[in-house]
């Protein structure tokens, strides 16, 4: 089968992936093997394109929003049929005995496994997922619609909550890519007020499309103090910019999984009124059970971009540039 795999970690125009040819994955025992019909590209794959994120194993393959159907079944691996759609999330696996499994915060696991990252993911033909970590699709849901809403949506989903802006309340988006245009969407079906903080003319654009409440530049005061506000941006630099912007006791959420240095902090003008800094490090699956249910009933729709698999490194490249808005979708 045909796989990209991260070659030399560097600045994505340089050409980090490379194509390489690969025997088909065999399913072990509880992991299904899926025929990857598209795969979304999420910032992070351009992370560990370039080395911001150190790969954990050599020539791994990105992807971790990846739609396909089951081809193969290993021992004792019972829940999908051969066939079935599924969603293979960037959650790939937890241990399941450590103190925070134990208690129910897999998403904080000490010893956790990453579709994309530690195991190779969906810039594949085809990629294996352990089936309690793999989602289940409803047929109304089109595959590339679908793709995004497996890490974007649902980083997204508990970003917001982490973010606890009460009901009726101002949030504030930093960032408008893939993950914040879900996000975005939530929120406004919840009747929050949304001000959208964001550099690149294409984000801006789908911001208004979308009915947000305003739309500014990422360094912008929003129009009203924030109830709590998401860091999507990767950069260190926004976080005092975002802490000015709340109202007292408010929450700032930082979504991403990278994020540049951020700038010493005034404790008066940017912590001081019991404002929090909190950051998202991961999800749950109860997580995406929630937001796939939410999403289908409120209505969520990905914005996408539709490239041919060949062209993903292209694809890493646009989203790097800024050149389209919403989110890229690799298809086989």
């Amino acid at each position: 089968m045909r796989a990209w795999v991260v070659g030399t970690p560097g600045q994505v125009d340089s050409g980090p992936l490379r194509r390489v040819d690969r025997e088909e994955p065999v399913p072990g025992p509880g992991q299904v093997r899926v025929d990857v019909s598209c795969c979304g590209v999420c910032r992070t794959d351009l992370h560990l394109a370039e080395g911001d994120l150190p790969p954990r194993r050599a020539a791994v393959t990105p992807g971790h929003e990846v739609v396909g159907r089951v081809s193969a079944r290993g021992p004792g691996a019972t829940r999908f049929t051969v066939g079935q759609r599924v969603g293979v999330p960037w959650l790939g696996s937890t241990d399941g005995s450590c103190r925070f499994c134990r208690r129910g915060e897999e998403n904080l696991c000490t010893a956790p496994v990453f579709t994309g990252w530690d195991v190779d993911g969906g810039y594949a033909d085809a990629c294996l997922v352990d089936e309690s970590f793999a989602y289940p699709l409803p047929d109304g849901l089109g595959d590339e619609r679908a793709a995004p809403l497996l890490c974007a949506g649902i980083i997204g989903y508990r970003a917001l909550r982490c973010a606890d802006v009460p009901p009726g309340g101002r949030l504030g988006v930093y960032g408008f890519g893939g993950s914040a245009h879900l996000t975005a969407q939530v929120a406004l079906a919840q009747g929050l007020r949304v001000h959208v903080l964001t550099r690149g003319e294409h984000n801006r654009r789908l911001a208004e499309q979308l009915g947000v409440d305003s739309v500014g530049t990422a360094t912008d005061p929003p129009p009203e103090p924030l109830d709590g506000a998401i860091l999507f941006a990767p950069a260190g630099e926004l976080v005092p910019v975002a802490l000015r912007a709340l109202d007292r006791g408010a929450t700032l959420a930082v979504a991403g999984i990278w994020l540049s240095r951020i700038p010493a902090l005034d404790y008066a003008a940017e912590l001081f009124g019991e404002r929090r800094l909190r950051s998202v490090t991961a999800n749950t699956r109860r997580d995406g059970e929630e937001f796939l249910r939410l999403a289908g009933r409120l209505g969520v729709r990905a914005t996408t971009v539709a490239y041919p698999m060949d062209d993903a490194p292209r694809a890493l490249s646009d989203l790097a540039h800024g050149r389209f808005g919403g989110a890229a979708v690799l298809h086989t």
